[in-house]
């Protein structure tokens, strides 16, 4: 079979890896790729806006099959027009990915599904000073969410009074977030263990991927602005089997059911992130894809034709058996340029990427090619990942920081606190 991906991430760079590897698999392009797809598949220098020239390209390779890996294809209706062109595509219709795209629309069908989420108010740009009002009547801590995409960035957490009006001048004002911050959302603070499930759903029925942890914050400790992920791990070991067996019947079935009754089916991936809290799990948020850096780690610890499960659920029947978890543990470290999530350098080269173990791989994200040497070229440029074959934890968090200390570039930022949480309950 051939497969396209599109995107140009660490999450695209993986889900070619394991498809490139797969019994099922012929070849796998890249629309448009990083510096190091290239290594797993074709770079095919396509904008994904481009649809014109991305469907007569798809259609002159004879690419049987598209996965869509970003939130701004999908949200802007990607999946629907491949679909409408007879192409079989890996991700939500635009109707559905508005679970992402309006944190608003999410909570509003949480509320008719009877998801368990954190109590909010929505304010508009033109209720600024309202919001204003509202929030100097708030316990502390609490969320501000811009209502649209942000990148992960969009989300303040407020201790302080002060940094609630930072928060709302930087969206209604400063406008950081452009129209995506036309509307905020304020919620209750919940406490506990935060981990993503990732569901893979032909718009009935669903798999359910092991659970991981992200590392939101940029700073050791989890401190500092949030980003897209600074590194992750799989399985989390605060998911047993009886919270899964929750997550699953009070949050994934309840949505999947409803959006189909009401005639938006979800077919694609429905990450849902989620809080651990005294009363049982909780949504933080729902995104209509998989998440980056999770998608690093739950790939790596499953067995089985990931292939096969994603064109299923695309297919409309999905193959329940084709992935199983594995006795594995993997963990991930972003590599970042000094400087992200805000102002950062770029254009330096990548050295070291051969000195690694054969128990890690190394999914790039911003990078690109220059003069045959790669170079950095995003704020998040590479996840390292290690692999634990025998489901130690430990062994893979330790392998990933050695080989990532014989990896750099100029300006390089991680953090060495990856995986700190479950590595205290071991």
């Amino acid at each position: 079979m051939k497969t396209a991906i599109v995107g140009s991430g660490g999450r695209e760079h993986a889900l070619g890896h394991y498809i490139s590897r797969d019994p099922l698999s012929e070849s796998v392009y890249f629309i448009p790729g990083n510096g190091g797809t290239v290594t797993d598949g074709i770079n095919v220098n396509i904008n994904p806006k481009e649809t014109g020239v991305l469907i007569d390209f798809l259609r002159g390779e004879g690419i049987e099959f598209v996965v869509i890996g970003p939130e701004d294809p999908l949200v802007s209706g990607l999946a629907d027009l491949l679909r409408e062109n007879g192409i079989t595509v890996f991700g939500p219709s635009a109707k559905a990915a508005r679970i992402e795209s309006e944190k608003s629309f999410a909570k509003a069908l949480m509320s008719k599904y009877g998801v368990p989420t954190a109590s909010y108010m929505e304010f508009s740009a033109a209720e600024y000073d309202k919001c204003r009002e509202y929030v100097k009547t708030q316990n502390l801590p609490f969320v501000i969410k811009a209502d649209g995409l942000a990148a992960g960035k969009g989300v303040f957490v407020c201790s302080q009074p002060e940094e609630a009006e930072k928060a709302l001048k930087l969206i209604f004002e400063d406008r950081i977030f452009g129209d995506s911050g036309n509307r905020v959302l304020i919620e209750e603070f919940m406490e506990g263990e935060e981990i993503s499930v990732f569901a893979v759903s032909d718009g009935k029925d669903y798999v359910v991927l092991p659970a991981a942890q992200d590392h939101k914050r940029i700073g050791e400790g989890d401190t500092g602005d949030n980003t897209g992920g600074m590194g992750a791990y799989a399985p989390a070991p605060h998911a047993d089997d009886e919270l899964m067996f929750r997550v699953e019947n009070e949050i994934i079935r309840p949505m999947i059911n409803g959006m189909a009754a009401d005639g938006i089916p979800f077919q694609g991936c429905l990450y849902c992130g989620l809080m651990l809290t005294k009363d049982g799990p909780r949504v933080v948020e729902f995104n209509c894809r998989f998440g980056d850096p999770e998608t690093q780690v739950v790939l790596s610890v499953l067995e089985g034709s990931l292939l096969k499960l994603l064109h299923s659920a695309a297919s409309g029947r999905i193959d329940k058996k084709a992935v199983t978890a594995g006795n594995r543990a993997a963990v991930c470290v972003i590599a970042a340029s000094s400087g992200y999530p805000w102002g950062f350098k770029k254009g330096f080269e990548i050295k070291g990427l051969d000195d690694i173990s054969e128990n890690s791989v190394v999914f790039h994200a911003g990078t690109s090619i220059s003069d045959d040497k790669i170079i950095t070229s995003g704020g998040r440029v590479f996840a390292m990942t290690s692999i634990s074959k025998n489901g130690d934890l430990i062994a893979a968090v330790e392998q990933c920081y050695d080989d990532l200390s014989r990896v750099g570039f100029d300006n390089i930022y991680y953090r060495k606190d990856i995986a700190h949480r479950a590595l205290k309950l071991l």
